[in-house]
């Protein structure tokens, strides 16, 4: 068997990123934080199935802050919860850094 992360649910690549982000910046990530997204091989963020879902079911587990893929970001967000959306790898390591 080969070491590593496996399943199917590729919007759990891009947490596991900002987490080695965090790690070799020595800077842990919000504990009110989610993230989620697809990771094309040129850095661009997918959106992913149900992500306006995940984004409401995450404020009710109270995260306040989120990170997504632009085209999940939802037209009124839930309450309290301020939601990002990104384009590119790169844009989610901005906000990253501006929290």
């Amino acid at each position: 068997e080969r070491p590593g992360v496996t399943g199917t649910d590729t919007s759990a690549v891009r947490p596991l990123q900002l987490a080695m982000v965090s790690s070799l910046r020595d800077r842990p990530l919000p504990q009110d934080l989610v993230v989620f997204g697809e990771v094309g091989l040129a850095g661009e963020i997918r959106p992913v199935p149900s992500g306006q879902e995940r984004i409401s079911e995450a404020a009710k587990h109270g995260f306040r802050r989120a990170i997504v893929p632009a085209a999940n970001v939802p037209k009124k967000p839930p309450e309290g919860m301020q939601v990002f959306g990104v384009k590119k790898l790169a844009d989610a390591l901005s906000v990253f850094d501006d929290l």
